[in-house]
């Protein structure tokens, strides 16, 4: 098989990726002092113990190496959203839960968010909260548009030391309004407009490359001074080989830190005798523009990598006398915006130093322009140099010395992390691996990696040029491409990306014919123009015919998969380098001899089966078509994008007559209308979409327990399952399949454009064997479609797909997006939000009503304890049920679909029910103490356990003592099911009673305070020989001051320890004798 043209590329294999085995693998032993810290991907089984005793570096991301640092040298980590947002913290939060390091704190980016911040280091403007307390560190990942609403936060922090020092990571993203992102600081005005210039109290560091956000990240936990450490967010995310930052000791200044580690305040580069000099953020821009301006006379670059506090004095003799022109390159937010630098700059030339005849010029940069001046410096060059020579830029000759490789992927593959890992393995090569994902282009979403490879001995300033300077997305410049989906070849511009005779490998079962016929004209195009060589290779029937030992297992078939993806790369990458053999030596280098049970001949022999390069017919150009779509860009969105199942082509929605519907009742198998015969099957037409069996019951009581008056509508309801072969036992819930509101229907049929009669065919989920719901569109959005439930972020992504309008399409995208938390937060958990409600916001998003009841899936059952028992009731079924309403902020009244539902219910009226089992079971020997504790309806189990026990008394069953601990706010209004109890009382079928009704006393009396004065029955009937069993049903609030009762209890009358008792708690829920069923 032909591996190219026979040209060597401009980094070969044969260079790159030498196959000798064992690899040198890097050291992570100086990292031990961060034992969070783990490579990206686990190491291969038998290279850990091969470790270069030089090395000194780990494969893995600055961000997470930040992260890391953050959390062993904090002791409390606050997280805001629009870091989360932007792909960081989150590990942070993971391992303080997981009790590994420092407790993590999430938090919302707001106005007076970070006066928590000061609250927790002593700042009376913070509150009383005691700090970080005596001498800690507070981290915060906070974004830059939440930093800039921190300015009160860091002007009025406290002098570090002994009350603590915070250290501030941020990381360099803001989302624009299209949806897209953009490494602006622009917020730095903002955030830093009330802290001195020459504040020695807080520093404000900046770092561009991945190797310098993490040492100065961790030289931040070495100063004295509060720090706010701003990185960029880009190259952060690069997988690469970082070094362990250099050991700096405690308690430094800022100067101190910064001479160990051999960097400067300030940077410059260029002429010595420069007339025009650039002042620029230590950002990417500052890198692509130090590249650019290597070999140009008359211009310098002063690059600003400490900006508070502002040293003048270092600046100035930073610069080369002969300036003349110093142009400030500042972040803004829009063109009245001064910049933060201009004024610093300005200010020092005018203080009376030898540059006062120097002019300074303000350049500002907007947002959306920042990206592309850092992919293409020369247009600013140009811009403000318009009579200089173009310079002679040293970039095309980095962007020659690096081999660039680019696959376009699912948003959760991890074939390009392996591929960069076997690269990681070599001491040769220098790799650099940077994804950006695309949400909304393509459904489920397309990643974009990009993967670059150095000689590991070339020039260290080009090797940290940024991706997007050597590796433009737009740019033809990719030596390979890798395509998972060839789908997308159909709908992007894939191979505008792929340099002229370039390798392109498509994941596809096509052959030539097929491909090119289902290829549009533009895509066609480009292979015309470019040549490049094109390989199919047939994944799933590569896989297919490999049986591995771990089957069954999806990690092994996932393990395969990859491993059969990298040796079709491998194939072609090392084709001038020994080909198959050269491939079967790296590879059983990293694996060893069988990949997920599978033997390495085998994988190979089935990845060769079904690589194949092939060759298009010549493309004859047609007349272009008006409808024609064109491709699309790939643009960075979405900085994480949840795991993506592989899309299966799935049944639809459809709108039929009703003929056609006559058409589908005649066929069981297609609509699983129940047996008239048959009494004993599933009546699945009721809902066939659910695999609980379910039953149609009548509702015979609706009875309101609270006086109309009162604001809560506690109410009680009876169902008739006479005939049904309904049953259930005590404790078990049941499943209410609730319906819409009628008249919220009707008038969303009316708004909508809906013909309410229209008949529309709806498809099950898998395994319904085919089965549908056939119902007019008013009953299907009544009975079947969740169209007043809360819609998820997805929601929002599809809608964006389908917006006419442009601005609902960008606010959709924003919403869906990881940089809209905020945003979808307040929709979903404040306005709360409904399908109707967003259809409603954005009304040029309109779908069809076939792909409307795709998009917003059907109404789930919600589950109620039973509050009654089978053998005491017979064929009835009684429920206890408040009524859920809530006002938004925005002023309309909301309702809980199903309470709403309940409410309403007719004597008479039918109901669909099923059964589900719970955690409230009777314990196993009736003579057991059962010790009950219910708030409000959670008193609703607690009643069919007291009518069981009274059943079994009146039947001569010995049992043990019941206790019944119940709270609600007023006796008078809300003791629910009193009289019964009061009865059970008298009768001896309750042996004891604590009631707690919190409204009714000056002081407030709750469930905990009844159980702290019975701490002695508790203790006996919990520790004592008779293995007492409690129970606790309701809202989650009181469990804390509940648990601690019963602790009391063990402690106080048990002779227990703290800690003792606590483990006997512990033990009593693994032998179910703790139960709580709360919500």
């Amino acid at each position: 098989m032909s591996g190219s043209n026979g040209s060597t590329p401009p980094l070969s294999a044969v260079t790159t990726l030498a196959p000798p085995s064992p690899f040198p693998i890097t050291s992570a032993e100086p990292w031990s002092s961060t034992p969070l810290l783990q490579p990206s991907l686990p190491l291969p089984f038998n290279l850990t113990a091969t470790k270069s005793k030089s090395a000194t570096s780990l494969p893995t991301t600055a961000a997470h190496a930040i992260e890391a640092l953050a959390s062993s040298l904090s002791s409390h980590v606050f997280v805001y959203d629009d870091a989360l947002g932007s792909g960081f913290g989150q590990e942070s939060l993971t391992w303080g839960m997981e009790g590994k390091a420092a407790k993590g704190w999430e938090m919302q980016a707001r106005p007076g968010a970070g006066l928590v911040l000061l609250g927790r280091l002593g700042s009376p403007l913070g509150g009383s909260t005691s700090a970080a307390s005596q001498g800690g560190v507070l981290t915060a990942f906070v974004g830059p548009q939440g930093l800039g609403l921190m300015s009160q936060t860091l002007a009025q922090l406290p002098a570090s030391g002994e009350g603590g020092k915070l250290v501030l990571q941020v990381p360099g993203l803001s989302p624009l309004p299209s949806g897209a992102f953009t490494p602006s600081l622009y917020s730095l005005t903002p955030a830093l407009s009330g802290v001195p210039t020459d504040s020695e109290n807080l520093a404000v560091i900046l770092s561009s490359t991945p190797k310098e956000s993490v040492a100065l990240a961790a030289a931040a936990y070495s100063v004295k001074q509060h720090i706010v450490h701003v990185f960029d967010h880009s190259s952060a995310r690069e997988l690469t080989a970082l070094p362990a930052p250099k050991p700096l000791g405690g308690d430094l200044s800022l100067a101190t830190a910064f001479d160990r580690l051999g960097v400067k305040y300030f940077d410059y580069f260029g002429d010595a005798c420069a007339e025009y000099v650039l002042v620029c953020l230590n950002t990417p821009l500052a890198h692509a523009l130090k590249a650019f301006l290597a070999q140009t006379p008359r211009v310098g670059l002063l690059v600003i990598r400490v900006l508070r506090p502002w040293d003048e004095v270092t600046f100035l003799s930073a610069l080369p006398n002969s300036a003349r022109h110093l142009h400030v390159i500042d972040h803004v937010a829009d063109t009245f915006d001064r910049g933060i630098l201009y004024d610093d700059v300005l200010g020092t030339v005018l203080s009376g130093s030898g540059l006062t005849h120097s002019a300074v010029h303000k350049v500002g940069l907007l947002p959306e322009k920042l990206v592309e001046h850092t992919s293409r410096p020369a247009q600013l060059i140009a811009r403000l140099y318009p009579a200089l020579p173009a310079p002679a830029s040293v970039h095309a000759q980095a962007q020659a010395q690096a081999k660039k490789l680019a696959f376009y992927t699912a948003p959760n593959s991890t074939l390009q992390e392996t591929i960069a890992h076997t690269f990681l393995l070599s001491s040769s090569v220098s790799t650099r691996l940077l994804s950006a994902i695309d949400a909304f282009s393509h459904v489920g979403g397309v990643a974009l990696h990009r993967m670059l490879l150095h000689r590991a001995s070339e020039d260290l300033a080009s090797v940290e040029l940024p991706v997007d300077n050597l590796f433009p997305i737009e740019q033809d410049s990719a030596d390979f491409v890798a395509v998972a989906d060839a789908s997308l070849l159909k709908t992007h511009a894939v191979l505008s990306s792929a340099h002229p005779d370039a390798q392109v490998l498509i994941n596809t079962s096509w052959s030539a014919e097929e491909l090119a016929a289902s290829l549009p004209p533009a895509t066609l195009a480009q292979v015309e123009a470019k040549h490049p060589h094109l390989y199919t290779f047939d994944l799933r029937k590569a896989a297919d015919s490999l049986i591995a030992l771990d089957a069954g297992k999806e990690e092994a078939q996932e393990e395969l998969e990859t491993v059969l993806q990298l040796v079709a790369f491998l194939r072609l990458y090392l084709v001038g380098a020994g080909g198959e053999t050269a491939v079967d030596k790296v590879v059983r280098a990293i694996y060893g001899s069988f990949v997920a049970g599978v033997a390495l001949p085998d994988v190979l022999k089935a990845a060769w089966g079904n690589l194949h390069e092939i060759v298009l017919p010549k493309y004859e150009p047609e007349e272009k078509k008006t409808n024609e779509n064109p491709l699309k860009y790939f643009e960075f969105n979405t900085i994480a994008a949840a795991s993506v199942p592989a899309a299966k082509p799935a049944p639809v929605p459809r709108v039929s007559s009703w003929h056609e519907a006559a058409k589908l009742l005649m066929f069981r198998e297609s609509t699983l209308v129940p047996s008239t015969t048959d009494t004993t099957e599933q009546p699945t037409a009721l809902r066939p979409e659910t695999e609980e069996r379910t039953y149609l019951v009548k509702c015979t009581v609706n009875r309101r327990l609270t006086p109309v008056t009162y604001d809560r509508n506690v109410f009680h309801l009876e169902f008739d399952s006479t005939g049904t072969g309904l049953k259930y036992a005590v404790g078990e819930a049941l499943g209410i399949h609730g319906w819409n509101d009628e008249q919220e229907v009707a008038d969303f049929c009316k708004w909508y454009g809906l013909d309410p009669d229209q008949v529309i065919s709806v498809p099950l989920p898998e395994g319904s064997r085919g089965a549908r719901h056939t119902r007019t569109i008013f009953q299907t959005l009544q009975q079947v479609v969740d169209l007043f439930g809360k819609p998820p972020k997805g929601f929002y992504a599809a809608l964006a797909l389908l917006a006419k309008d442009r601005p609902d399409a960008m606010a959709l995208r924003f919403i869906s997006s990881a940089e809209g938390a905020s945003m979808f937060k307040k929709l979903s958990e404040f306005d709360t939000v409904t399908f109707a409600d967003v259809l409603r916001m954005y009304p040029s998003a309109h779908p069809s009503i076939e792909q409307l009841v795709e998009l917003v899936g059907f109404i789930k059952p919600r589950h109620y304890s039973i509050a009654s028992s089978q053998a005491v009731v017979g064929n009835r079924v009684d429920l206890l049920v408040v009524t859920v309403d809530w006002a938004t902020p925005s002023g309309p009244i909301r309702y809980g679909q199903c309470t709403r539902y309940l409410a309403a219910l007719k004597e008479g009226q039918k109901v669909t029910v099923s059964i589900r089992p719970s955690v409230m079971k009777l314990p196993p020997s009736d003579r057991q103490p059962i010790i009950m504790a219910g708030l409000g309806t959670g008193a609703a189990p607690f009643r069919a356990f007291m009518q069981h026990r009274a059943w079994q008394k009146s039947h001569g069953i010995e049992v043990g003592p019941l206790i019944y601990y119940f709270g609600s706010r007023h006796r008078s209004k809300e003791y629910l099911y009193g009289e019964e109890i009061e009865a059970y009382l008298r009768d001896g079928v309750i042996t004891h009673a604590g009631l707690a009704f919190s409204r009714d006393t000056n002081k407030k009396v709750y469930i905990q305070h009844k159980m702290q004065n019975d701490g002695k029955m508790l203790n006996t009937m919990l520790a004592g020989e008779d293995e007492g069993v409690f129970y606790l049903c309701g809202p989650t609030w009181p469990v804390p001051d509940v648990y601690e009762a019963l602790v009391k209890s063990l402690v106080h009358h048990g002779e227990k320890k703290r800690t003792e008792a606590e483990e006997y708690l512990e033990a009593l829920k693994e032998d179910e004798r703790y139960v709580l069923e709360v919500y």
